[in-house]
């Protein structure tokens, strides 16, 4: 086969795929599943906003926890001090 006539081959073929991509791409069916994957991706990102905020929190209590001991701890200090 001649350089040529496959090169025009592959160019017709690539655009009969393409063309029939176009419409598969743009089907109802597509829509249906483009829209259940996004539902997917929202959900996801709800579930991580969650865990994020709930991290934060946890963060949160752990460091006014420290505060408070740190500030326990250094009372504790000045009164042996003081003695």
């Amino acid at each position: 086969m001649e350089k040529g006539t496959k090169y025009a081959l592959f160019t017709g073929l690539g655009f009969l795929l393409g063309t029939a991509g176009v419409k598969a791409v743009t089907s109802d069916t597509a829509r249906k599943g483009y829209v259940y994957a996004m539902a997917q991706g929202m959900r996801a990102k709800s579930e991580y906003e969650g865990m994020v905020e709930e991290a934060k929190a946890e963060y949160d209590d752990m460091k006014a926890e420290a505060s408070y001991l740190a500030g326990v701890e250094a009372a504790e200090a000045d009164e042996k001090s003081d003695n």
